[in-house]
């Protein structure tokens, strides 16, 4: 057992990283912008900012780095994919950083990271089973038994967000007001994601009244503008739907939602006024829970990879 460890959250504008020690306490923290274009000022930035945490903190050479990445380690191949900072496709990110540093190096999707974090010492710390959320650019997920990961064979579990959302299943559906075909950048058509990241609820309110906001500013206006009641209603129903399929079939006792979208508070009852009639059980007793650490959840996620 490590009595600290090195976390860092790789995003495509930003990459944050801790030290971290067993009790959850964060020693150190720095945060720089990502090189997103050259995979090479990648690994010189990631080697810097560690090294400079190493020196700062006073770590033995063996502290190990977790990195939470947007996007997975194919088991195939064992390079990079699925990252929306396209640069880091095709390279051995770990195999790298590892000679580079010199240190252990493990690495895990953001989502997973996130829902480690939670189920570790946040929103879900006090259950067995937690499915992790994020609502936010794009849509992910992922799952942790016993506060361990669930990475599965394809290295895609929890990916929830690249299923097709069901439109015609939706309670209401005759009044449906938008446009019920929205490509995906995958190539699919009405991934969850389409439907229940940031930019689609923009999308969503768009379509009803030609103005481009972003969904914090729709969240703001909630209390005065019909238009984005309307919006989230639909919202609200969609998540309980796409939630719904999650719960049939792994059954969490907690969901936490991280991610933009997570901040907007009428969300938890909202899905929750839906997700009874979408649940194959004749009780609902899944918890629906803000995840306790916020934007922090990735980077210290990360470091609970070890």
């Amino acid at each position: 057992m490590h009595n600290t460890q090195i976390g860092i959250d790789l995003g495509g504008t930003k990459i944050e990283a801790i030290v971290i020690n067993t009790a959850g306490d964060i020693i150190c923290q720095h945060r720089t912008s990502t090189p997103s274009k050259s995979y090479t000022e990648v690994l010189k930035t990631l080697q810097a900012l560690i090294e400079s945490l190493a020196e700062e903190a006073d770590l033995a050479e063996s502290t190990p780095v977790g990195i939470g990445t947007p996007g997975a380690i194919s088991l195939k191949t064992g390079l990079m994919k699925n990252c929306n900072s396209t640069c880091l496709n095709g390279h051995n990110l770990r195999s790298d950083l590892q000679a580079a540093l010199k240190r252990p190096v493990r690495i895990a999707n953001d989502a997973d990271c996130f829902t480690l974090s939670e189920a570790v010492d946040g929103a879900g710390s006090n259950a067995n089973l937690v499915f992790g959320v994020i609502l936010g650019t794009g849509v992910g997920g992922g799952l942790t038994l016993n506060r361990q990961l669930l990475s599965g064979i394809n290295a895609i579990s929890g990916e929830w967000g690249h299923n097709s959302l069901p439109l015609n299943s939706l309670s209401g559906v005759a009044s449906f007001p938008f446009r019920n075909k929205r490509p995906c950048y995958c190539g699919k058509l009405n991934c969850i994601e389409t439907w229940l990241s940031g930019p689609a609820l923009t999308e969503s309110y768009f379509e009803l009244t030609g103005q481009r906001m972003t969904a914090k500013e729709i969240s703001a206006g909630l209390s005065v503008d019909a238009h984005a009641q309307l919006v989230f209603d639909w919202y609200y129903n969609m998540a309980a739907l796409a939630i719904s399929q999650v719960i049939n079939i792994v059954d969490p006792h907690v969901i936490v939602l991280g991610g933009g979208m997570s901040n907007t508070q009428s969300l938890y009852t909202g899905i929750r006024t839906y997700w009874d009639q979408y649940i194959f059980s004749d009780q609902v007793d899944t918890q629906l829970k803000q995840a306790f650490h916020g934007d922090a959840s990735g980077v210290r996620g990360a470091a609970w990879l070890w």
